[in-house]
């Protein structure tokens, strides 16, 4: 397992530094306005992202991660086609509302619309690595996105745009999207969706409003907020939280690592599924809380603004609310691991809906009152709160599993059924038994006479 895991949290390292990279590169290139303008469109991914991930990758973690290869094999066509077939459909629906919108805003989601299959895609192979145990290839593939998003990028501030990053961002996940396809030989199976979706909605659909309802609660109140306060607050928000963006990025691919860790724990020592869970938050919370305090407490103005440009000014002020809200999301992955490794959708869903509604409420009750400051305040008491529902939910799960083999420990075998009579057949009307006794010579003269005339008569 500590193998996995290192390949796992090197895997989100290289993801993480990216996203990372990008959001500095972007806010420094852009400014407050047109910084929330792209973080619109990146909240707005995180969204369909999430559906792709309900939907196609997180039932492929759940139930084929340790399989047979040739099992896994067939479910990661039908798991990518799936994530291909969402990618087409919403990027369409982007485009659609770009043309209608119109405008700046309008051309980010023209922008988001042509990438969002690149981008679906190159996710699920990583799923699909992970759920193989092989996350050294998930590490590659998205060191290949690295590499070939640093001269996106310098390509792109050439103009200057939000769409010329966007496009950047997307394509680089284009050319990692291609190379799973040469790391795996396994093509995307479009015609595989329909029976996919179908034999997995049990999951699948609870998966898509837990993940939806997680990433849809921070477009709405980032929406909410840029109304409340203007899109400057959006990107003075966004601009705090890419200071705590290698955890952030960890938190949003996390799953990729512990839902399929979390199962192979509970089939080998269940008893052992809550210490992992805690280990697993504690240690991600402890690591966030360590890197937001050395970001307020000894990082400089000077290198604040080198790093953000002028957002640093106004974003600087957020790093402690902003802090106390990864703290808490982080504490909450423990919890969220041990609930789908379970198989207990109906509980993560529940946990994530009242999470989710405490983010929306708090967060734009915040926004009302205090502006992105007092946004940033509600949302770090939504985190913690909602993190302790998730604590709650998974200790009645694992009180219904122990209790669910307990019973089936002990009930009573069954005794084997009766084997059925064989079926007669003609021959056996016609066996031979013994008889006892014997017969007079009078008897068998009477008997013989009595054949002769059936003969003759």
């Amino acid at each position: 397992m500590a193998g996995r895991l290192s390949w796992g949290l090197g895997d989100q390292a290289v993801s993480s530094l990216t996203n990372f990279v990008v959001g500095l590169y972007v806010a420094r290139s852009l400014g407050a306005t047109a910084f929330g303008l792209f973080s619109i469109a990146w909240v707005t991914y995180g969204v369909i992202l999430n559906v792709s991930r309900g939907v196609a990758t997180d039932p492929l973690m759940v139930r084929f991660s340790g399989v047979t290869r040739a099992r896994w094999r067939e479910a990661l066509g039908r798991a990518v086609g799936t994530a291909l077939a969402v990618g087409v459909a919403t990027g369409l629906v982007c485009v659609l509302f770009g043309l209608a919108v119109g405008g700046s805003l309008g051309d980010a989601f023209l922008a988001l619309g042509v990438v969002l299959p690149f981008l679906l895609v190159q996710d699920a192979w990583r799923f699909g690595f992970f759920a193989a145990g092989t996350g050294q290839k998930a590490f590659v593939n998205d060191g290949i996105q690295a590499v070939a998003l640093f001269p996106a990028l310098v390509l792109g501030a050439r103009y200057g745009t939000v769409v010329a990053f966007l496009l950047a961002w997307g394509c680089s996940a284009g050319v990692a999207a291609l190379f799973g396809w040469v790391q795996t030989s396994v093509l995307p199976k479009l015609g595989g969706v329909r029976s996919w979706v179908r034999d997995h909605r049990e999951l699948g659909v609870r998966y898509l409003v837990e993940n939806v309802s997680n990433s849809g609660s921070s477009q709405l109140r980032a929406y909410g907020l840029g109304a409340v306060a203007g899109l400057a607050a959006v990107g003075t928000v966004r601009g705090a939280e890419q200071l705590l963006g290698p955890f952030l990025a960890l938190l949003m691919g996390l799953s990729l690592v512990t839902v399929a860790e979390g199962a192979r724990v509970l089939q080998r020592s269940p008893h052992r599924l809550w210490h992992f869970c805690v280990v697993l938050g504690g240690a991600q919370a402890a690591a966030a809380l360590a890197w937001g305090l050395g970001l307020l407490l000894f990082v400089p103005d000077s290198a604040g603004r080198f790093v953000l440009g002028s957002l640093w000014d106004s974003s600087s002020l957020l790093i402690l609310p902003v802090t106390f809200a990864v703290v808490g999301a982080s504490f909450t992955t423990g919890a969220t691991a041990g609930l789908r490794a379970l198989g207990m959708a109906k509980r993560s869903l529940r946990s994530q809906l009242i999470a989710s509604v405490f983010y929306v409420v708090f967060g734009l009750i915040g926004a009302a009152l205090g502006g992105a400051a007092g946004s940033e305040w509600g949302v770090a008491i939504a985190t913690i709160t909602g993190s302790a529902v998730w604590w709650w939910q998974l200790r009645i799960a694992l009180r219904e599993y122990f209790a669910g083999r307990a019973a089936a420990a002990d009930l009573p075998e069954l005794p084997p059924a009766p084997e059925a009579p064989a079926p007669r057949t003609p021959e056996d009307s016609m066996e031979f038994r013994p008889v006892s006794g014997s017969f007079s010579h009078e008897e068998l003269d009477a008997a013989s006479d009595g054949m002769t005339e059936m003969r003759t008569g």
